[in-house]
């Protein structure tokens, strides 16, 4: 990976643009929040939100490793009693969170998610107890609505596996990376693929309906072939979803003191990579579902889940989640350093109930960036957006109206579909325009979110 090992770029190389900007898995960007001066109260930001629809996510900020490529919220390891804290902690907050939703109307969750970090760090009684917060404190039925969990190939045990698969998870994701040894340690991803082998075998032994297995191109010394070899020991697993991600390169982590200047070779290297693994996998019976998602055309439903990730909204639990109004986006504070994200663990297990009461850390959303995040999270999945979805929560406005440079660039350059007449018309991205999602979705940032996240001072 020349970007990571190789020369710095000529003067004309670094003027390319890459079409590897960012993942867009939420906007805004937490580096886009703020701290807020008002923090206010939870019971007058839901007072006047739907409930009937809203998606549950509880974050566990610990792995037993951290690799080389993860900017996310977690901690290397926990000292003794940190985890049963923190579950303190976590119950705490769920009781106030709950308490600021209100009963004067039904308060329903139509899926939930345990992430992290790592939850399955945890012991099968921790999670058994995160369960139980989940559904005594938070009013959650985790049988009832499609529950995905993250977890490690070093996590994956039996015990804990069973613990999940009786409370009802639907969907178990596995961050395997790579099933190449070599390429794992390039990654900075310390595994043996017997071990993650082993893993894969126990998930399909606990029946868990949904395994996803996540893989990374772009790993330095990754040929065409080792990729496939990856892709076909995955495939061997008859998994019902797979992810594929570009390696980035982040400030902050084990790789990032590493990061060298734009490398328009890397990119093309990933490009390949990501063509060479869509094709694969299309061709062995799986549906795209976004640049980054492939789904096995016959895997079983995931069960009732009518929560769109557009408009409805979202209660997170824990240091490291965000919860969605309408009108604001708010969490804790944000690091992705190891000192600065345990000094927030350790604030976070600290707190009494009161304080969970308030929002900390946000950003108010306003109509334009409404809109933008509709567009964004519509745009980005392979089905695109109905444009008379838009204009029925937007007071008849178009896409086109909103966002028609971007949108008429995305055009010239080959990454949108026409558009039909038909009532059903819908915006949607062409194979190429999906496999350059990760510079679509920067570009439709707000001038503010784009100066709020350039001002964040990492740490």
């Amino acid at each position: 990976m020349t970007a990571v090992t190789g020369p710095r770029p000529r003067p004309e190389a670094a003027r390319h643009v890459s079409p590897y900007q960012s993942y867009v898995y939420a906007y805004p960007h937490k580096t886009a929040y703020r701290k807020l001066a008002d923090r206010p109260r939870l019971r007058t930001l839901w007072a006047a939100e739907p409930k009937d629809t809203l998606s549950l996510y509880l974050h566990i900020p610990f792995c037993e490793v951290r690799c080389g490529f993860c900017n996310l919220f977690t901690r290397i390891g926990a000292p003794d009693g940190l985890t049963g804290a923190y579950l303190d902690a976590l119950e705490r907050q769920a009781t106030a969170v709950r308490d600021a939703l209100g009963d004067s109307e039904p308060v329903r969750f139509a899926t939930a998610a345990f992430g992290g970090g790592t939850p399955t760090f945890l012991t099968a009684a921790e999670l058994e107890r995160l369960c139980d917060i989940a559904e005594h404190r938070m009013g959650a039925d985790l049988r009832a609505v499609p529950l995905s969990v993250e977890a490690s190939p070093a996590t994956a045990s039996a015990d804990r596996l069973e613990v999940l698969a009786a409370r009802g998870t639907t969907r178990l994701s596995l961050g395997v990376q790579s099933f190449d040894d070599t390429e794992a340690r390039a990654a900075v991803r310390p595994q043996r693929r017997a071990d993650v082998e082993a893993a894969l075998g126990r998930v399909r032994d606990a029946r868990i309906p949904v395994l996803n297995i996540d893989l990374i191109y772009g790993i330095d010394g990754q040929t065409d072939e080792s990729w496939l070899r990856s892709l076909d020991a995955a495939l061997a697993w008859r998994p019902e979803e797979l992810y594929l991600y570009p390696l980035y390169i982040r400030p902050l982590t084990g790789l990032g003191r590493r990061a060298g200047d734009a490398d328009p070779a890397w990119d093309a290297q990933r490009l390949r990579l990501y063509r060479v693994g869509r094709d694969h996998l299309l061709a062995h019976g799986y549906e795209q579902q976004s640049m980054r998602m492939f789904r096995r055309t016959d895997a079983p439903p995931q069960g009732t889940d009518d929560y769109a990730c557009q408009t409805d909204g979202m209660i997170g639990l824990g240091c490291g989640a965000r919860s969605y109004t309408a009108g604001l986006h708010y969490s804790f504070d944000y690091a992705v350093g190891m000192h600065e994200i345990r000094s927030i663990i350790d604030d976070y297990v600290s707190r009494p109930a009161a304080d969970f009461a308030h929002a900390e850390y946000g950003r108010p959303m306003d109509s334009d960036e409404a809109r933008r995040r509709h567009l964004l999270q519509s745009l980005l999945q392979a089905e695109g957006l109905r444009l008379a979805d838009y204009a029925d929560r937007f007071d008849g406005r178009t896409p086109a109206d909103d966002f028609g440079p971007e949108l008429a660039r995305f055009a010239s350059l080959g990454w949108l579909e026409p558009i039909g007449p038909s009532a059903s018309a819908t915006l949607r991205l062409t194979p190429e325009g999906l496999a350059h999602s990760d510079a679509i979705g920067p570009e439709l940032f707000s001038p503010a979110v784009r100066a709020a996240m350039a001002a964040y001072a990492r740490k």
